[in-house]
């Protein structure tokens, strides 16, 4: 039976460009599916857009769009965005896709009404636009919304309630017992922490007259549209075919993992789950939440001028520049800061002279020599690189990156102490081959992290004549 390996990016939300926070998501999904394909696995990797909600109705009307205009404007520009950064996403779903989403969505919501979890009510709230959620007062920190710290509207009206009360022992044990794995576990203990204080049943549809009609019917209900992490969330099964392609399901769900920012992780691991519970549909067999990037030491926004733009990253400094910070800077299991000053630095001391550098001498002391090398495969290497592999099977990439940058700095070491370019001959070939099997190494153990360079790499390094090529990162100032 052939290994699969399901993956899924958050569905971002279309109401405007991507930022630094969505490059990192990509790269690192990116970067697990690599890996994943290089060890035999049959991968799916999908994203989507989050259309259906208030936010992309107040957007669109701020530039006299209809929200179907804003959200077709803005998901071209992820789609162009995530292939910039050398990201392969199999599938992209759409929330207002009528054919491939809704069915699947409303699908969903019968079968948690089946299950009896499905009720209306009148209900007052503090409404948060940014997170398209209800807040109460006690979870406001000085009246203001705890994510975007922006003050929530008051809204009152009638609703659908999802029961997720009912199932607050099961989620717990499933998180508990790790059946529901989440990396790391700090997010783990937090996840548990806000089980423990009680789970209120949560509302699920909004008015279609607050919506301004835009969004899934309620199955059975005119008046009321799904709230949109009702629906967003199933993009993660509409995009393997929920609702329509029952073969196509079967063969990919559940997801293996989720991955997404921790500002939403309850929403995945509690929500998510609680839906799934109730209408008794496999579950995702891990979540892994990744920290925030902040910009010198503070929250990104355009009033502070301090708003990293990825597009212009990547123009400056190319593609795999980009994702190496991302990948080596950005703790995967924390926060992390972004400066153009620690970019150069970074870029200069790892890229340029380290990995760089080695290429470079390495190829010049080789140039023209005839070498026989054993067939190279990546899981020939992996086989004594097991602090690597533990280390990406866990999302720890700047530790398995390290790994890598490790062995860098040994070869230039070694190059140093044995100073090669003094000797000749039959003696060079012995000293230098090994050096030669060392950088296909490298190049291989780079394949998920930097394509291109450790494509570069092992052009040049895993043929029988080694050539002399230009410099793979030259110094920038």
């Amino acid at each position: 039976m052939n290994k699969k390996f399901y993956i899924t990016a958050a569905i971002p939300y279309v109401n405007g460009s991507p930022h630094i926070g969505h490059a990192l998501e990509f790269v690192q999904c990116d970067t697990i599916t690599r890996f994943k394909k290089l060890t035999g696995y049959e991968t799916l990797f999908i994203s989507g857009s989050d259309e259906n909600g208030l936010k992309i109705v107040q957007a669109a009307e701020k530039q006299s769009l209809s929200p179907q205009e804003l959200a077709d404007k803005n998901t071209d520009v992820f789609k162009k965005f995530y292939k910039l950064l050398n990201v392969n996403i199999n599938v992209w779903r759409r929330g207002s896709d009528r054919k491939l989403h809704w069915p699947g969505s409303q699908k969903l919501w019968e079968l948690c009404d089946k299950s009896g979890d499905i009720y209306k009510k009148n209900y007052g709230g503090f409404y948060c636009v940014g997170c398209e959620d209800f807040y109460t007062k006690k979870d406001l920190i000085d009246g203001q919304c705890p994510e975007h710290l922006t003050k929530p509207e008051w809204v009152e009206e009638e609703n659908y309630f999802f029961k997720l009360s009912k199932y607050q022992k099961e989620i717990e044990r499933l998180i508990t017992t790790d059946e529901l794995h989440i990396f790391p576990q700090i997010r783990k203990n937090e996840v548990l922490s806000f089980i423990k204080n009680g789970l209120d049943d949560f509302s699920i549809s909004r008015s279609k007259e607050r919506a301004k009609n835009w969004g899934i019917p309620v199955p059975g209900d005119d008046d009321q549209v799904i709230y949109t992490w009702y629906d967003a969330l199933n993009v993660y099964q509409t995009a393997v075919g929920f609702g329509y392609d029952d073969k196509l399901w079967n063969k990919w769900w559940p997801a293996d993992v989720h991955v997404i920012g921790k500002g939403i992780l309850r929403f995945h691991a509690i929500y998510w789950i609680g839906m799934l519970l109730s209408s008794r549909l496999p579950l995702p067999r891990s979540i892994f939440a990744h920290g925030y990037i902040s910009s010198g030491g503070q929250k990104m926004s355009k009033s502070l001028g301090n708003v990293i733009d990825p597009f212009e990253v990547v123009k400056k400094y190319g593609v795999d520049a980009t994702r190496y910070y991302l990948l080596r800077e950005i703790p995967a299991y924390g926060d992390g800061d972004f400066t153009y000053d620690r970019f150069k630095e970074l870029y200069n001391a790892d890229l340029a002279n380290g990995l760089g550098n080695l290429a470079s001498r390495v190829a010049r002391l080789g140039q023209d020599k005839i070498f026989h090398f054993e067939r190279y495969d990546f899981s020939s290497i992996l086989t004594r690189e097991h602090e690597y592999l533990k280390a990406l099977d866990e999302f720890r990439f700047n530790d398995a990156l390290e790994l890598v940058w490790r062995k860098i700095t040994h070869v230039n070491k070694q190059i140093d102490e044995k100073k090669p370019w003094t000797l000749k001959g039959p003696e060079l070939d012995e000293v230098i081959k090994p050096f030669i099997i060392e950088i296909i190494d490298i190049g291989f153990l780079l394949k998920p992290f930097l394509p291109d360079t450790a494509e570069k790499i092992i052009a040049q390094f895993a043929v029988k004549t080694i050539s002399f090529s230009a410099q793979l990162f030259p110094r920038i100032r």
